[in-house]
């Protein structure tokens, strides 16, 4: 049984970073080969690497403006890269769309959950995705790496104080150890404004919340990930559809629906929403079955990887320091998951196996039990109550 949870959350660990590592891939390729302003991703560029004298021009997948505006202090470059917030709305919509399919193919059940719970929950998301981008237009790249690095201690601040969850020593030495590295890999300017300081502190907080929400649904209403991701992706997709011209124009100063749309821009675009079908998917899923902790230490895990597909294909900046770090985040990586898993081990055997409660009438002919590994005992023809499985422990389905 134990095996294959651990089965199940190894490969949606492993979905979700080939389906995020191809994605950026695909918008990389979209934005260095076609031109197209509005795909690149969210997750670090090359052009944050290097020391302080190291040549900081972008790389040829990026697309930077300086903006000299009263809204910023000091020379920003404020637009460098972005998981485009209307193009974000077209693969929500095509993940809504491909899920409808599915269930009218019975691959899945639907399951109605309180709709302004949903509401929110899809309005929130689409906000945190709006917040990342306004933090990335309005600070520098280095900045906005810290904003990322950010939303792991600030999960674990507020799992800690509104769900009593503990993390021990180990686990979260393994995490600094991770976020240094990572810290070292990408982070090098760091300017500061007062507004794009403040947009990073909403983008962080909207960002943790959202995820550990998307962990809470899951277990508290019992419903699977694709569940809730066929349920609240329709308003996800309307909010980021509603925001996203405005927000896109604003940060590039160009109109998405102006654009002009050659066969192999939509050919890629398509793509990029065939793939994101996936990775939308494989983010619910893990945080389901594991949390949203570790889901960022997947993300990190992520980022060593563009970096070096970056480097390798597209020919990005690459020093001591990145390899360094990314070593060094890989190391906290292996730590987190050496003792996130003697954890679980050393939990598990103070529970008992598990059992369906289950009452059942007293016959003549003898009695039938529901019962797993036949650990349930009866008395009087009634299934005892025994423990039940609990998991709130990280890399624990």
């Amino acid at each position: 049984m134990v095996d294959v949870r651990m089965a199940g959350t190894a490969a949606a660990l492993g979905l979700s970073v080939v389906s995020s590592v191809s994605i950026v891939v695909c918008n990389k390729a979209l934005m260095s080969t076609l031109g197209f302003v509005f795909a690149v991703s969210s997750e670090p560029c090359s052009s944050a690497a290097g020391g302080r004298g190291a040549d900081r021009s972008p790389p040829p997948f990026t697309y930077s403006t300086a903006r000299s505006s009263p809204r910023s202090t000091g020379d920003l470059r404020l637009v460098h890269a972005y998981l485009a917030t209307t193009l974000t709305s077209w693969h929500l919509l095509v993940t809504f769309c491909s899920l409808h399919v599915a269930l009218q193919m019975k691959l899945f059940e639907n399951k109605d959950l309180d709709p302004k719970i949903i509401i929110g929950f899809g309005i929130l998301n689409g906000i945190s995705i709006g917040l990342l981008n306004l933090s990335l237009g309005f600070n520098s790249i280095g900045f906005y790496q810290v904003t990322k690095l950010a939303i792991i201690p600030c999960t674990v601040s507020l799992e800690t104080i509104f769900f009593r969850k503990t993390f021990s020593r180990s686990i979260q030495m393994a995490l600094a150890i991770l976020l240094f590295g990572v810290g070292v890999a990408t982070v090098t300017d760091l300017q500061l404004n007062r507004l794009g300081s403040l947009l990073s502190l909403f983008a962080v907080l909207t960002t943790c919340i959202s995820q550990i929400m998307t962990n809470f649904i899951q277990k508290k209403f019992k419903v699977s990930s694709t569940q809730l991701l066929y349920q609240s992706c329709p308003y996800q997709a309307l909010t980021l559809f509603t925001i996203g011209p405005f927000l896109d124009g604003f940060l590039t100063n160009q109109n998405v629906f102006s654009f002009k749309y050659t066969n192999e821009i939509l050919v890629f675009i398509i793509l990029s929403c065939l793939i994101s079908v996936s990775v939308n998917f494989s983010t619910f899923l893990v945080i389901g079955k594991t949390s949203p902790v570790t889901y960022q230490v997947v993300g990190h895990l992520k980022t060593c990887i563009i970096l070096g597909f970056g480097y390798v294909l597209f020919n990005d900046p690459f020093s001591w320091r990145n390899i360094f770090g990314i070593l060094l985040a890989l190391l906290g990586m292996i730590l987190y998951s050496y003792f996130c898993l003697m954890e679980n081990q050393q939990k598990a055997p103070e529970l008992p196996a598990p059992f369906f409660h289950t009452k059942v009438k007293g016959g003549e002919a003898g009695t039938l039990l529901l019962v797993q590994n036949g650990s349930a005992k009866v008395a009087d023809g009634v299934v005892t109550e025994g423990p039940i499985w609990r998991s709130n422990r990280d890399l624990d389905a």
